[in-house]
């Protein structure tokens, strides 16, 4: 039996979403100018929607008691 820390609340859906947001924030980031830190606080946040994205996780998602239909 494997143990897992978290399972995936994220439909397919709404990872892509979250990927192509999140990399859309991170070289929106670097392309408009900003004050650095405005500038490193979008590209921590996108990069988060990224990871978000790629694992299927999202903590707020958990907290709200949101699981996947099987």
């Amino acid at each position: 039996m494997s143990t897992f820390f978290f399972q995936k609340n994220l439909p397919v859906w709404e990872r892509s979403l979250r990927t192509i947001v999140g990399l859309a924030v991170v070289v929106g980031a670097f392309l408009v100018p900003l004050e650095p830190w405005l500038k490193w606080a979008l590209a921590a946040s996108g990069a988060s929607f990224v990871a978000m994205g790629f694992i299927g996780f999202c903590p707020m998602c958990a907290m709200a008691g949101r699981k996947l239909k099987s």
